[in-house]
Order: C-alpha cells, then structure tokens, then sequence
C-alpha cells in the first residue's frame, strides 16, 4: 500500500515547507509516500468560485484512479482522536486498493464531483487553517499515527 498527499498549489512559506520536508522524509520510513502538488489555477481574481471549484476538481480527478481509496480533508468531514486515526487507517491498509490518496482542496473547497468521487471524508478540526497549515498538521498527524502504529515512543496517551 502507498500513501499521497494530493494538494493545490505549491508551499510557499520557506519554514513550513521546512517542516513539511521534514515529516514527509519521516513518514518514508514507515511507508511509500509522496506529495502530488497541481498548479494553482491562473487568473482567478474574476473567475467564479463555482467555476473555479469545476477546474481545481477536473485536475483533482484527472490525478487518482478507480485503485485508489480517497479521503478529503474536509471541514464537514468525520473528526478522529489521533488514536481513532490510527484505527482507520490500519482498516484501510487492508481494503483491496493500490494506494490512499488524501485530498487537501483549493481555497474554496471541492466540487460536488469530487465529492462524489472521495470515500471518506475526515476533518483535522471544527477550525479554519490556511491551505498551507493544513498541509503540516496533517503530516504531523500522519507521522504520528506510524509511530503508534510501530508502538514508538512519540504518542502519548
């Protein structure tokens, strides 16, 4: 099984893709990993928000497949303690797919065709992050599941 990150636009804060480097490199060496980044959309100071939900989803369904297992990090989504995350995904590395694949959505959220398209949806909380935040809470959250999951010392509960 293969875990990616699927986001958009690149990170552009240097010290939280820092940070994203470093617990993307830590993740790797429990699991074959990676972060899939589409271009942010062009030109979008006048563009709907439905019609930029419509291109940002076109991308987003163009980068995963019928193998993968697609969870959106959604604010309307299913919050988890990290110990309940570490559950799911444990139940997830046995489901008949090639790789789980999260989604972290543009600015404005997905699209009812990639809603359609995900099969679960989880929340990392009731609060708002930037686009950019969330990239690392999740990592963190991610490298901490393995570490529960490998019975390591870096959990506490």
């Amino acid at each position: 099984m293969k875990i990616a990150l699927l986001q958009t636009g690149r990170t552009t804060d240097r010290n939280m893709s820092e940070l994203v480097d470093l617990y993307s490199k830590r993740i790797k060496k429990y699991i074959s990993f990676e972060i899939i980044t589409l271009p942010e959309l062009k030109n979008t100071k006048n563009m709907p928000v439905q019609e930029q939900q419509v291109k940002e989803a076109t991308k987003i369904i163009q980068s995963v497949s019928d193998d993968d297992y697609i969870v959106l990090l959604d604010e309307r989504g299913k919050e988890y303690r990290t110990i309940e995350f570490s559950s799911f995904l444990e139940k997830a590395f046995l489901l008949p797919k090639k790789r789980i694949i999260f989604v972290i959505g543009g600015p404005w959220g997905f699209s009812d065709s990639v809603y359609a398209k995900a099969d679960q949806k989880i929340s990392l909380s009731k609060m708002t992050f930037s686009h950019q935040m969330v990239r690392l809470l999740f990592l963190e959250q991610l490298y901490r599941v393995f570490t529960i999951i490998k019975g390591e010392p870096y959990h506490h509960e």
